[in-house]
């Protein structure tokens, strides 16, 4: 291990995979080590027993739910967005090979106590039940608009500048209801919160313009792919991908002590006695804790069914938003849905995740909008975990430590704090213009 590297990184979960497969395909010399004897971290995927294990402190499930290896419940569960910035990584870097994904089968929102499949097109603008019949009309203006939308073309702004014009101003001019303006901006663009509705509408647009190609990619329910056996293969195809460039991973290596020069700059990372010298330094919160501070919770709950989602036209995999509005609340809630279909459970089984950003310490109560959507659970298992960010100086301290995982349930933002940390590490930005269609033959199943 006494031999100097370019970068080491810590950690294996999704974040930390994606950067060592990224950074080995460029050509740096790369450790990577985890002080876990399995790969993924915090973004794990169990099988039922170390559900078990984990959350009632028994390793003895009840038989009833079938074979425990056949349950793989990823911990952080997300959703690909098939046009999206993950899948233009996963083919940048040619991991798709090691990969099988499979169409997921429905997207929702939930608006005023009832589920709704998400408009995202002007035809479907004019189906969907959410809307009265001239705001239809409006919503499918407003969609023609964004599906015109070029960024190199002017004469396709129709006179907006949206780098100036704000998201609330371009809404306003087609006129769209709140209601309408909650679903779009929360369920397509797949905002947080309401304060991208003051910020330029640029994003908003980009964002609504993925989902809606993403839905045509492979005309399904929902414009999200999945890997089937669910995101543990992730990290390890990355591991696979490291490797083909001469990465070298270790697991469980206790402690894993990050070294500082007398000028506080990382040189170097030590586990049982022997020191890896390097440059750079990437990990996740839990390697460095005092260069992060805690920004947040996240309140989820984990249940095991054996039906679909009700209202969800019995979709097999499916994603629930709840905008904050509708419930009342300052962040949304989200509902994910997967089930033997992808690999995850045995037969007849669903796991379903409720997630939000905590606003109390009681997640049966807080979670409750969500689980009532559920019908009937065979188990359910509460759970919190702390949101950290990072505050250190990394071009002082040479530390690139990511932030932890929201209680999103598709990969967006975290795919945006890979891409950031992946300028700051080297530099340059990340090239992801690629041919999407190099993911789609395993896609379709």
């Amino acid at each position: 291990m006494d031999e100097e590297y370019d970068v080491i990184v810590l950690g294996t979960g999704l974040k930390e995979c994606i950067l060592s497969g990224l950074l080995s395909v460029d050509g740096l010399k790369v450790l990577h080590m985890d002080r876990n004897d399995y790969y993924g971290g915090a973004s794990t995927s169990l099988n039922l027993t170390q559900l078990w294990k984990r959350f009632r402190e028994d390793d003895k499930p009840p038989e009833a739910l079938g074979a425990s290896r056949e349950y793989n419940v990823d911990m952080i569960p997300k959703f690909m967005m098939a046009n999206g910035a993950l899948v233009r990584v996963l083919i940048h870097t040619d991991v798709t090979k090691y990969l099988n994904f499979k169409a997921v089968d429905g997207s929702f929102v939930y608006n005023k106590g009832k589920i709704y499949k998400v408009p995202a097109t002007d035809v479907e603008a004019l189906k969907s039940p959410l809307m009265g019949l001239f705001e239809k009309r409006r919503a499918r203006k407003f969609f023609i608009y964004v599906q015109d939308y070029e960024i190199n073309d002017p004469k396709s702004h129709e006179g907006l500048d949206l780098n100036q014009v704000t998201a609330r101003q371009l809404i306003s001019k087609y006129g769209l209801e709140d209601d309408t303006i909650d679903f779009i901006g929360h369920a397509l663009a797949l905002h947080r919160d309401d304060s991208y509705l003051d910020e330029p509408a640029k994003d908003f647009v980009e964002r609504v313009k993925i989902y809606a190609e993403s839905l045509a990619r492979f005309q399904g329910g929902s414009p999200y792919i999945y890997p089937l056996y669910g995101l543990g293969e992730l990290p390890q195809a990355f591991a696979r991908l490291s490797a083909v460039y001469g990465g070298t991973y270790m697991l469980n290596k206790p402690e894993c002590k990050v070294e500082f020069d007398e000028n506080g700059k990382a040189i170097g990372v030590t586990s049982e006695g022997e020191t890896a010298k390097c440059k750079k330094v990437v990990c996740d919160p839990s390697y460095l804790p005092d260069k992060v501070q805690k920004v947040g919770k996240v309140s989820r709950a984990i249940c095991i069914m054996s039906h679909p989602i009700p209202n969800t036209n019995e979709s097999h995999s499916a994603q629930v938003i709840l905008p904050q509005k509708q419930l009342g609340r300052k962040s949304d809630m989200y509902l994910f849905c997967c089930s033997y279909a992808h690999n995850v459970a045995p037969k007849g089984k669903f796991i379903a995740f409720v997630t939000t950003e905590a606003e109390t310490d009681q997640p049966e109560v807080e979670l409750k909008p969500g689980i009532d959507l559920l019908g009937p659970v065979d188990e359910i298992f509460y759970d919190m975990y702390d949101r950290f960010e990072p505050c250190n100086d990394h071009e002082t301290d040479g530390c690139f430590i990511s932030t932890s995982y929201d209680p999103t349930t598709h990969f967006e933002t975290t795919v945006k704090d890979v891409v950031g940390m992946y300028s700051k590490i080297t530099g340059k930005a990340l090239d992801l213009s690629v041919d999407l269609s190099a993911a789609s033959a395993t896609s379709e199943e």
